[in-house]
């Protein structure tokens, strides 16, 4: 199949596009500086820029599906106006073209749950995608991805390092399921050889429900610093945020908005994907454990 690969140069298209490679597809990588995108052997470049509407034109010829892997939060500012206009731009090159599948890698979080501004736009961006276009779109939804590159994963790793003592917020206590990007490449490998895929929602997770003060707890023990971590009620989301701002190296464009949708639960209910894909789950604390050699 040939597959294009948007965010091909981002912390899960940078590992999806050899996996795919290996998985017998051939790929197309879509970056927005080819001269700066280092291809392996055998992967197709494509120059173009989501948030303008004609670098696309021809992009998505012979294109059988694609995955959509972009944001805008790093950018800052008015993340959710830039996703909003590359969601609608990647609508339109790809309408009257080859392009029949595209697979979108959302946030985990329900739609009554007073979403973060972060989820609102993610949950936007499928909405986006899936209405008023040719091709079907298959949606896997993910809460904090654990690798090295993962900005939810080094908010927590630099907490864990800089804080041995942590006055947090009562979400601390809230339930997540953490999921290796190991397993979320498999994930997003393996739905396009299931057909039946097309049209769905998944959500997916890895093989531990942790709250957020066990996170932190179990990757300080592996970083050889178990913190102590003392929850009071008066510490608000928004107040933690700038607690996060002074204490890690996470820019706040990006660390704001992830706090505020850590106030919810967000726990998968893989079953439907897993009777399609019973991909092997890592740990939690094998994943961290590959994140911190990774970063080596």
């Amino acid at each position: 199949m040939r597959v294009l690969v948007t965010g091909a140069t981002g912390f899960v298209g940078g590992r999806l596009v050899p996996a795919l490679l290996e998985a017998g597809h051939e790929v197309v990588a879509l970056v927005r500086d080819a001269d700066g995108y280092d291809a392996l052997d055998g992967i197709e470049v494509v120059e173009a820029d989501l948030l303008e509407r004609e670098s696309l034109d021809g992009v998505f010829e012979g294109i059988d599906a694609a995955y959509y892997l972009v944001h805008s939060m790093r950018t800052g500012g008015d993340f959710a106006e830039r996703d909003r206009l590359a969601a609608r731009n990647f609508v339109a090159a790809a309408r009257g073209s080859d392009l029949r599948r595209v697979v979108y890698l959302g946030g985990l979080g329900e739609t009554g749950d007073h979403l973060s501004e972060h989820l609102q736009s993610r949950r936007e961006v499928e909405t986006i995608l899936a209405e008023d276009a040719a091709f079907e779109l298959t949606t896997l939804r993910a809460a904090i991805v654990v690798g090295d590159g993962s900005v939810s994963f080094e908010m927590i790793r630099e907490l864990v390092a800089k804080l041995p003592v942590m006055v947090a917020p009562k979400w601390v206590h809230n339930e997540c399921q953490p999921i290796a990007i190991d397993d979320v490449v498999a994930y997003l490998v393996g739905v396009l050889d299931h057909p039946e895929t097309a049209g769905e929602t998944y959500e997916v997770g890895g093989p531990d429900v942790l709250t957020y003060a066990e996170m932190m707890r179990k990757t300080g023990r592996i970083m050889g610093a178990e913190p102590r971590i003392v929850s009071v009620p008066v510490l608000t989301p928004n107040l933690s945020a700038y607690w996060v701002d002074l204490v890690t190296d996470v820019p706040k464009s990006i660390a704001h908005p992830l706090i505020s949708g850590l106030k919810n639960p967000v726990v998968a209910d893989d079953g439907p994907i897993r009777e399609l894909l019973p991909v092997e789950l890592t740990p939690f604390e094998a994943a961290v454990e590959r994140a911190l050699a990774d970063a080596e």
